[in-house]
């Protein structure tokens, strides 16, 4: 994703600043990025940035007035009305007026800011460690970068698989404690403030803690309502400030749906859009055209068709490479519908980590391999990933789940999101989540308070159901039905797809002319890759997966790996799970980390 790279060392500039360019490079992955560098000599500083043309963070380095502070900064800030999000001068003032900078900041950030006048370089984060800084520290020299592949580029001996990460990431479906897949290769924690005084070495602090917010006093339910209520109101509004246009991602639930009853948009104003499939109209964009439809807004589909299934390779690989294998294949369509969405707005909002924030919903949890498919040494990996996650998520739930499962699980996609648009949510708005940690127990993991929050500002927002049937239309009675229907119907699209059970695949084989897959898929999903990989994309999983390269890795076991390709795509047994796992696993060892990888690449203006 866009961001900044860099070194402070002790060696020559001129070895400094062909290692720099190489580095920026890495990053400048679409022809609509801007890149530069701004060089420190004295102080042994380099830093570069890859940043969408346009954005609000695109006019780096910032100044001060004196010129004694340089600020390259990525990201957006909201903690101040009319801001925006822009990563205007205010942010080095800030700098030179507040010592505890940039706690004060609120949103997904990170950058470096060069003090002359002190004679440091602070390297710093947003407090979730959503905005990714990766780092390898070697002797005489501190690399860091948005993306682990800028620092691979220029330090190759680093190209080596970190067997805890990698167990971590089969089972949990990514790496947990700030580990990369990548030896000698770390992640910068959430809320970092790390100081360089006279170059090397760091001075690693933290200008957070989440017992700042665990600590407060639980409020009773009305006091907590009002205050909820009052965060809300009051700080959405920002976060549709700023020059670019802005488009609404919607869905058929909740969370977008409380955006849209505060935000209020005068008629026509808000482009709205939401993502869909190839069978029918699932329930979100139903759902969805009928909230932007209440709000008197545009609403268009875009849809994972034929088009996409035709280049799916494509955006497989690019998906894995993007994201540093942190985003596996199963994303892939959510690539390619975000560069669709960049042509309607290059700034989306969604509802993104409301269900996590509001009602604590826990998005992962580990998962036993299947027997045989993994080699020994690997399982132990897998052993320990499960022990990490039960000592995980013995903390306070909301911090589960905006401290660990939104930078770690969450990332893969964000990070793949970010590389084509900005990418906003109020969810994460540090004045509502720290009111959020003085909810009542019983306010935890309900609708009602979303509910609320929705009649207050829109009681017809209020009325329409979900796409799973909750909310007040139609009576108690028919709406107690069509939830049970609609429960029903969400289990059977989930049992015909991912999770159809062994016993009756040979059945679906045997009617497949009959087309079973169009009476059950599409309802709420938009992919559907137990079928998709039997049929559309079986050339693809067959000529990656049974490459004799793939084949001879030494975390897999051939004849396991035969069994599930070949059973699956045959329709004897279903392994899809398993085969999202063997693709992105390979096309991360082939782009990033074989001796002479292969990254994929787009055409950029000017290379």
């Amino acid at each position: 994703m866009p961001g900044i790279v860099g070194l402070i060392s002790d060696m020559p500039r001129e070895r400094a600043e062909a290692e720099l360019q190489r580095m920026v490079e890495e990053l400048r992955h679409e022809s609509f990025y801007s890149t530069g560098t701004w060089v420190d000599e004295p102080a042994g500083v380099y830093v570069g940035w890859c940043l969408r043309k346009g954005s609000l963070s695109g006019r780096m380095p910032l100044r001060n007035g004196r010129g004694d502070v340089v600020l390259v900064f990525s990201g957006e800030d909201f903690s101040e009305p009319g801001v925006g999000g822009a990563a205007e001068s205010y942010l080095v003032d800030r700098y030179a007026d507040d010592r505890s900078f940039p706690a004060g900041l609120n949103g997904r950030f990170h950058g470096i800011a060069i003090d002359r006048a002190r004679r440091t370089a602070k390297l710093f984060n947003d407090r979730y460690g959503m905005n990714r800084i990766y780092y390898h520290e070697a002797p005489g020299t501190f690399y860091f970068a948005a993306e682990a592949k800028a620092i691979l580029a220029v330090r190759p001996e680093l190209r080596s698989l970190n067997l805890q990460a990698l167990g971590e990431l089969l089972s949990c479906g990514c790496v947990l404690e700030n580990r990369t897949l990548f030896e000698g290769i770390h992640v910068l924690p959430g809320a970092a403030s790390w100081t360089f005084e006279g170059r090397l070495p760091v001075k690693k602090a933290s200008y957070f803690e989440p017992r700042e917010w665990e600590n407060q006093t639980q409020e009773d339910p009305e006091t907590y309502y009002r205050g909820l209520r009052d965060a809300f109101s009051k700080n959405l509004p920002r976060y549709f400030e700023g020059p670019e246009r802005l488009g609404m991602s919607l869905t058929g639930g909740l969370d977008t749906r409380m955006v849209m009853a505060w935000h209020k948009a005068p008629k026509n104003s808000l482009p709205c859009y939401t993502f869909g499939g190839m069978f029918r109209e699932c329930r979100d964009v139903r759902v969805a055209r009928q909230v932007a439809g209440i709000c008197e807004q545009q609403h268009e589909v875009i849809r994972v068709d034929q088009a996409f299934l035709d280049r799916f390779a494509h955006y497989a690989e690019r998906t894995v490479y993007l994201t540093d294998g942190c985003a596996d294949v199963s994303r892939a369509p959510d690539l390619y519908v975000n560069e669709l969405a960049r042509q309607i707005a290059p700034v989306r909002m969604t509802g993104n980590y409301g269900g996590e924030v509001l009602r604590q919903v826990r998005a992962f949890k580990p998962v036993k391999p299947l027997p045989g498919l993994y080699q020994p040494e690997l399982l132990s990996s897998l052993d320990q990933a499960e022990k990490t996650y039960r000592e995980m998520i013995r903390v306070h739930p909301l911090s589960f789940a905006v401290f660990k499962q939104a930078p770690w699980h969450h990332y893969g996609l964000y990070a793949l999101e970010q590389t084509q648009l900005s990418v906003r949510s109020p969810y994460l708005d540090n004045d509502f989540v720290r009111t959020i940690f003085r909810a009542p127990a019983a306010a935890g993991t309900s609708d009602g308070v979303c509910q609320r929050l929705i009649g207050d500002a829109s009681p017809a927002l209020q009325r329409l159901p979900t796409d799973i049937g909750v909310g007040s239309g139609g009576g108690r009675l028919w709406g107690s039905i069509r939830r049970s229907l609609l429960k029903f119907e969400f289990k059977a699209e989930y049992g015909y797809d991912y999770g159809m059970p062994q016993a009756a695949v040979p059945f679906d084989r045997l009617i497949s002319g009959l087309h079973p897959e169009r009476l059950f898929l599409g309802r709420h999903k938009f992919y559907h890759y137990r079928v998709w990989y039997r049929s559309y994309l079986s050339k693809f999983v067959r000529e990656l997966l049974l490459d004799p390269k793939t084949l001879s890795r030494p975390h897999i076991d051939r004849k396991t790996v035969e069994t599930i390709v070949n059973s699956h795509l045959k329709g004897m047994r279903n392994y899809t799970l398993e085969i999202h796992k063997l693709l992105t696993v390979e096309l991360m060892m082939r782009t990033l980390l074989d001796p002479a990888p292969v990254p994929v690449r787009v055409p950029v203006a000017g290379r």
